[in-house]
């Protein structure tokens, strides 16, 4: 296991000193990747906790460029840099926040076609992303591929966050089968900028316990949030067994569990 140089050792200080974490766990943020797909009011979070956390790889995964109108939520972009690609808009905060970590860019939208190519890289895959059909086509490569997926939504000033790790816990189509099942697109709803903030925190934090196999994940349950009343709800969930995602091959699924960040 390679030591952390000085300036490591100084920039983490405070995560070196917390026993779940330590040299140890410092080292294992540094050897892992995780792809963050969408850079918005849920990605920028993401990305800055994790680059500042120390994740050793970031995936980044976007196809928009930055606009006027995301300046409200979107942390990671600035005015100075309208009309830039989002993914490179990125790169230069996330450089500039921590230089030790390795940025792919990723400027496409999430496919299909693509997407097991795109997430196969990677340890772990945070779903940031403002629209249902992609979060569908995530969910499903993420399953195909057994990553372990961390997903959140906003609309309004409601929020929604769930762990999913493949074979073992419901996936997103068990929890919302239907596209109109799931929380409402933001762009028709609107969006609170800091509720976004919140959501992508936690998805944040939900990654770091994965990577660093520490505490019990949001898996077998949806933590919903309303912001009005700053109320905070789970509700247990459990695999369908005829989801046509996750189900085993031979037609059954394994009951659902709380897992730990180990059963990955």
């Amino acid at each position: 296991m390679s030591e952390l140089t000085p300036d490591q050792e100084r920039r983490y200080n405070r995560q070196l000193i917390m026993p779940e974490i330590g040299q140890e766990g410092q080292v294992r943020l540094r050897a892992s990747s995780v792809l963050v797909v969408g850079t918005g009011g849920l990605g920028s979070p993401v990305l800055f906790y994790l680059a500042g956390a120390g994740v050793g790889r970031l995936g980044i995964l976007d196809d928009d460029q930055v606009d006027l109108s995301n300046l409200q939520r979107q942390i990671l972009h600035r005015t100075d840099g309208l009309g830039m690609d989002k993914v490179e808009s990125a790169r230069q905060a996330l450089q500039r926040l921590n230089p030790d970590v390795a940025l792919d860019l990723h400027k496409c939208r999430l496919t299909e076609e693509n997407a097991s190519s795109l997430i196969a890289p990677y340890d772990v895959v945070v779903g940031a992303v403002d629209n249902l059909a992609t979060r569908y086509v995530l969910n499903a490569a993420c399953v195909m591929m057994r990553k372990p997926l961390v997903e959140a939504g906003v609309s309004g000033f409601s929020g929604m966050a769930t762990t999913i790790i493949p074979t073992k816990t419901p996936c997103y189509h068990c929890l919302f089968p239907r596209p109109e099942a799931g929380l409402q697109e933001p762009r028709y709803k609107g969006i609170i900028g800091a509720l976004a903030g919140l959501m992508g925190t936690i998805e944040a934090l939900e990654t770091i316990k994965l990577l660093l196999g520490q505490g019990e994940l949001l898996t077998g349950r949806l933590l919903f949030v309303d912001s009005l009343s700053m109320g905070f709800r789970e509700i247990d969930v459990e695999r369908n067994p005829e989801c046509p995602i996750c189900k085993d091959e031979n037609g059954t699924t394994r009951s659902p569990s709380r897992a730990s960040p180990n059963d990955h």
